[in-house]
């Protein structure tokens, strides 16, 4: 069952910089939701219920309910502003969502079955290629993940966008640019890892020693150079 997604915000009249520094010294994220044929607002929503609320995945492709009073808007996240080195929400972008309008969203992949994957047993590893994938629909088809089972790929096999299960209304627009753009999402693979052998490390060091060398000969000319001069 889709996780629900409530947002209680406040509109505000005060926007800039300054605004926006004295709200979240209240402990407020700022924020505008725009879209849906009316003009943009901008809100204000509790932090701390925001960032506890983000801690869920569904949280950025789920269709949010955001409350501003007595009045409900349905919307989507479409960015998100963090600050670089604190958990601490700087801004966020909302969009509102018409039910008779397609939008885009970028959905999440889960992978199951890596564990009994036979090319996991002869000794591959799992390279998840891409985590998400946008998707176009209405609002009531938005998928909340895709889920891709691997338990049955083989060791150099590979799954690619056109191997994902897509319910009926959902469409991934990459796909509908051609075959070359059906792109690899997961592979199983041996990782080489490159050994340099004991060899080519000696005659690297000897090269590195002959280049000390012939440094150190260069300075001892220049010096005994500087020497004559200073005697004439």
């Amino acid at each position: 069952m889709a996780e629900k997604f409530d947002l209680v915000a406040d509109y505000r009249e005060d926007n800039g910089k300054g605004a926006s520094r004295r709200l979240r010294r209240e402990g407020k994220v700022p924020a505008i939701i725009y879209g849906g044929g009316r003009s943009p607002r901008s809100l204000s929503f509790d932090h701390n219920k925001v960032l506890h609320q983000m801690q869920s995945e569904s949280f950025y492709s789920s269709i949010l309910n955001v409350k501003v009073g007595d009045k409900s808007q349905a919307a989507v996240v479409k960015d998100i502003q963090r600050h670089p080195a604190k958990p601490i929400v700087m801004h966020m972008d909302l969009q509102r969502i018409v039910e008779d309008e397609e939008i885009k969203m970028n959905i999440p992949i889960h992978y199951v079955g890596e564990d009994v994957a036979p090319g996991v047993k002869a000794g591959g590893s799992v390279s998840h290629l891409i985590t998400d994938v946008e998707v176009q629909c209405l609002p009531r088809y938005l998928p909340e993940y895709f889920e891709v089972d691997i338990s049955k790929l083989e060791l150099d096999e590979m799954l690619h966008l056109s191997d994902l299960d897509v319910p009926e209304g959902v469409e991934i627009p990459e796909l509908a640019q051609g075959p070359e753009h059906d792109q690899a999402i997961v592979s199983i693979q041996v990782i080489k890892v490159v050994e340099i052998e004991e060899e080519d490390e000696d005659e690297a060091a000897e090269g590195e020693a002959a280049e000390g060398e012939e440094a150190a000969e260069g300075e001892d000319a220049a010096e005994s150079g500087d020497d004559e001069k200073s005697e004439d």
